[in-house]
């Protein structure tokens, strides 16, 4: 199986953030002859210095800076830029596009990637050697990269090759290869025979490299203050996590908040485990979940010791209100007292007669730690089996990673080195766990069952550890918190990536030690478990940080929003099996990641809109001075917007919700974008990181329409909306050339080229002073001039560059640039790369309103069959997502937002006869993809009887608020249901029931 790559939005606007900041460069590179013998010529490229002053590039900074509200640099902090991207974003996959991009706009291709751990650098490797043939087809070329390891001969060769070639070469290395007192390490300082006797550094030197940071915040002050050694054209640097005072020049931001809402990560679950003290008694008892349904009393499952014939034994039993533990534990006099008096689902927790309460995830009584791990095993396998009886019919593997600190807990060996199977500690535990999970299988498919009874106990889990000679599980050694440097044991887990992903491959249960977390990063793993005690050096975010990539089916394709609509979620959760309670692991989870959120305001102040930029999707754009800011914070104050602490309020809220946001007439035009900045600021506040893993107490194997389903109302609106269409688009080339040309000749403004002029002259008189200090040359003048740039030998097909980036012919391409203004053709040769770039985006957002005009829907023979509304695997929890209901047409309503949530209740208690949540499988097809609407509502009013309306409910995610993929879905979904026919049908956008109210009855 290969991993199937695509461009992605927020990936390329990481990378062009980096290419704007030197905008005005030209393009080229740099050759010397460094020695000639005979017909012989060696050769040395570089990458071509940097042509912009240094005001130039702060400009181009403070750009970027102010259109995405980041803190404005007042002062250029060196040739040295950050960027943060939350673990899990594919940052890896953003410099490796930089590198290309940089080559393709600059001509720069000379990069050394400096890394922290062997990890890091084993997982760099590998993720360029999975991606080459991806970016071939974008740019038509090949990174040619290769590991610096002075402990391995042929790869000092390539330093030679690294100088010596025009192709993008780069260097992958970990700081202890240049920064410690090893002798490997000074290897990089000397003269060694492998390269002709030269100096490692001397060849790096040469070659100007630009030096790409990952995970800076690692590397320490020595290994800090010696990038300078190798003369760096300039250097970047990525991560989640920098440090405050090394964040230079910071230039694009992809923080945990922007990367959650933005869905780029999966959602986590915690299922904690908490020793609960001083109960009064010596009795074992742990609450493992609460069951609820509408069908009978809520029930728990216990786990409590019952007395056998062969002794003492916990076990998990399914108890009810009423029961006593004394008689079903055989009489053991501990239980006595310990009689169910409340099961309660809303707060999970169970309560006894004898005044004990016990929360879901928890134990008390004698807990030895060995049992603790017990239960963190069992649960990881409960989750994992949940997990994979919903994703196993999407072809998508489910793994869960088992971390361990002692490879003698998961494997032991004979004296002859002979593995002794099930006899280590932690195997045993998980096989007999395993062996108890499979023996409830009633609620599972036939088909996934049949593939569990394919599956050997013995075969589903495996280890990957280091290795001995003998080919033993060894333990790793990690060296103060930089992981192992067991080369061996990170190739065997990159190597198997791949396959762990085939369900051919039995093994879906990995443990591995804690010392090579960093090298896993399989994008499947949905279950990972601490078999450890918690180290105050480790965060939780490094704890969790394996998990948090995007999942792929068995094809290789990537299971993102683009591909999943609304089951984003449902099918992208990592569950975390702490070993500490639910409510202490979710706090210092969120604790890291607010202080991790830099930069982001959490009040509205003048200083967060002083500079900053608005562009509206006109292209308009309005800069805050230091007066506007305060203008727009003393409005806000006066209508409530904000309050003395300078909080965002409710009536804020609602009113963008409502959109009656009030603001000055100059600002109107960007209502978007200032909603953007609101809305941002106030997640930050309201950020939840995780979910209880353990509320999860409605599940239904398949959840089926309840008798309001079959009323006559909702029958008389299924049948009017279930009846599928087609589009066709009549598509007319010649429209698209004449707006296209339009909008070029109105639109297009192409940055020119600055150069600047230096001019100096040599001192009347000399001395050896002052050529010591290099002031024998004075420089007497330097000015800055825009001008057009010398194209030189760079040559440019811009046809094939148009038709490709926008997807049209060459012969539309062509008459598009035939028919633009001349004035406007001209400003090719001012920056040729500008040019291409900006008619590529006006044609394509002409193609996107071409569309949108000339799109028919049509019905069809075709309808959906009530099979739709069947929901499989149903689960949810009433405290967190799911309420109750009596005019659904299911028992329960599933929210996704607290702005469903509220509708929903507005829906129980309002003018509405009967309504449903639309399923998932009811989609409307669109050329940006299937269409989901929420709801269908049938209304019974003292005015008017029986209106049908379908409403799409955005909160505070409101028309002006909208992407523009769903803002398209939603003008085409208006077409589909115009196609129907049906006039007392009604289609809209609301934000609130109250807002729906007034749509049905005006």
């Amino acid at each position: 199986m290969k991993f199937k790559f695509k461009q992605q939005l927020y990936q390329t606007e990481a990378t062009n953030a980096l290419v704007e900041v030197f905008r005005g460069q030209t393009k080229g590179h740099r050759k010397e002859t460094t020695s000639r013998e005979g017909l012989f010529v060696e050769e040395i490229f570089s990458n071509k210095k940097i042509e912009l002053t240094d005001q130039e590039i702060l400009n181009n900074v403070q750009e970027l800076q102010k259109t995405q509200g980041i803190p404005v640099n007042k002062q250029l902090q060196g040739l040295d830029f950050s960027v943060e991207m939350e673990t899990g974003t594919g940052k890896t996959y953003v410099y490796t596009k930089s590198m290309f991009e940089l080559n393709k706009q600059y001509g720069w291709n000379k990069f050394i990637i400096m890394v922290p751990s062997i990890a890091i650098r084993e997982g760099v490797h590998k993720s360029l050697e999975i991606t080459a043939e991806h970016f071939q087809e974008i740019y038509g070329k090949k990174i040619r990269f290769s590991i610096y390891d002075t402990k391995n001969k042929s790869n000092l060769v390539n330093i030679k090759s690294f100088a010596q070639t025009s192709n993008i070469e780069v260097l992958i290395m970990n700081h202890q290869a240049f920064a410690t007192k090893s002798k490997e390490s000074r290897k990089i300082y000397q003269k060694l025979d492998v390269i002709q006797s030269e100096r490692p550094i001397d060849i790096i030197k040469r070659a100007r490299p630009i030096l790409i940071i990952d995970e800076p915040q690692r590397f320490g002050d020595k290994a800090e203050k010696m990038l300078d050694e190798f003369n760096p054209l300039f250097v970047t640097r990525y991560s989640a996590t920098h440090k405050k005072e090394k964040e230079f020049n910071k230039i694009h931001r992809l923080d945990a908040i922007d990367a959650y809402n933005q869905k780029l990560v999966k959602k986590i679950k915690v299922k904690g485990i908490e020793v609960k003290e001083n109960t009064g008694t010596n009795g074992f008892l742990f609450l493992d979940r609460i069951q609820i349904s509408k069908k009978s009393y809520p029930t728990a499952i216990l786990e409590f010791e019952v007395k056998q014939k062969n002794g003492i034994k916990k076990i998990l039993r399914k108890v009810a209100e009423k029961d006593d533990l004394f008689p079903l534990s055989g009489e053991l006099s501990q239980y006595k007292g310990y009689v169910i008096k409340e099961i309660n689902g809303l707060t999970n927790t169970v309560a006894f007669t004898n005044g004990v309460i016990l929360s879901l995830g928890q134990t008390i009584g004698d807990v030895d730690e060995k049992h603790i791990r017990r239960i963190q095993i069992r649960e990881t396998i409960k989750s994992h089996i949940e997990k994979e009886r919903n994703l196993y019919h999407k072809g998508i593997k489910v793994l869960s990673l088992f971390f361990i600190d002692e490879v003698a807990k998961y494997r032991t060996y004979d004296e002859n080195g002979n593995h002794l199977a099930g006899q280590a500690e932690y195997e045993k535990i998980f096989e007999e766990e395993y062996e108890q999970a499979l023996c409830q299988r009633e609620l599972l498919s036939d088909e996934y069952n049949a593939y569990l009874d394919k599956l050997n106990v013995r075969k589903t889990h495996n280890g990957y550890f280091s290795i001995d000679k003998k080919g033993k599980f060894i333990d790793s050694s990690e060296a103060r918190g930089e992981g192992s440097n067991d080369v061996d044991a990170y190739d065997l887990i990159m190597k198997q990536k791949e396959v762990l992903l085939s369900f051919s491959e039995p093994t879906r249960f990995i443990f591995s030690h804690s010392a090579l977390r960093e090298g896993w990063d399989n994008p499947n793993i949905f279950q990972i478990c601490t078999l450890k005690h918690s180290q105050s050096t480790i965060s939780k975010r490094q704890e969790i940080g394996r998990g948090l990539r995007i999942c792929v089916n068995n094809k290789g394709e990537r299971m993102d929003q683009e591909y999943l609509d609304n089951e984003f979620f449902e099918i992208n959760t990592l569950t975390v099996v702490a070993s500490e309670s639910y409510e202490s692991f979710a706090t210092d989870l969120q604790k890291e990641i607010l202080d991790s959120l830099s930069g982001r305001p959490t009040k509205l102040t003048a200083d967060l809109f002083k500079d900053r930029k608005l562009t509206n999707v006109q292209g308009e754009t309005f800069v805050f001075d230091e007066n506007s800011s305060m203008d727009l914070i003393f409005a806000f104050k006066m209508k409530g917007y904000i309050d003395q602490d300078y909080k965002i309020t409710e009536k804020l809220l609602e009113d963008i919700e409502t959109k009656s946001l009030e603001i000055s007439p100059e600002l109107q035009p960007f209502t978007r974008e200032l909603t953007e900045i609101l809305l941002k600021v106030h997640e930050t506040n309201t950020y939840k990181s995780s979910e209880d893993g353990n509320v999860d107490n409605i599940f239904e194997r398949e959840l089926k329409p309840n008798e309001n389903f079959a009323k006559k109302e909702f029958q008389d609106l299924w049948k009017k909306i279930k009846i599928k269409t087609v589009y066709d688009v009549d598509f007319e080339t010649e429209e698209l050339i004449k707006k296209s040309i339009e909008a070029i000749d109105r639109n297009l403004e192409v940055r020119q080229v600055s150069v600047r002029i230096t001019e100096g002259s040599q001192n009347e008189a000399l001395s050896e002073e002052e050529l010591k200090s290099g002031e024998a040359l004075k420089k007497t003048s330097q000015q800055i001039q825009k001008t057009e740039s010398i194209l030189g030998a760079t040559k440019y097909d811009l046809i094939a560059s148009i038709a490709t980036g926008s997807n049209v012919t060459r012969k539309t391409a062509t008459a598009m640039l035939r028919g633009i203004n001349i004035e406007k053709f001209n400003q090719f040769r001012m920056n040729p790369e500008h040019f291409i770039q900006e008619v590529i985006r006006i044609v394509n957002e002409q193609k996107a309103a071409t569309l949108i005009n000339n799109i028919t829907y049509h019905k069809t023979d075709h309808s959906y069959d009530d099979e739709v509304f069947t929901i499989n695997n149903f689960q949810g929890s009433l405290k967190e997502n799911i309420l109750e209901a009596s005019k659904h047409i299911y028992d329960y309503v599933k929210t996704d937002s607290k702005v469903e949530r509220t509708f929903t209740k507005d829906l129980e208690a309002g003018e509405v006869l009967v309504y449903a949540k639309l399923p998932s499988g009811f989609k409307i097809p669109t050329p940006v993809g299937n269409y989901n609407p929420d709801w269908a509502i049938v209304f019974d009013t003292a005015q008017v009887k029986y209106i049908y309306f379908i409403a799409e409910t955005k909160g505070s995610m409101s028309t002006m608020q909208l992407k523009k993929s769903e803002k398209l879905k939603i003008d085409y979904a208006r077409k589909h249901f115009e196609a129907l026919g049906s006039a007392d049908i009604k289609y809209d956008v609301i934000s609130t029931y109250e807002d729906l109210r007034q749509k049905v009855l005006k």
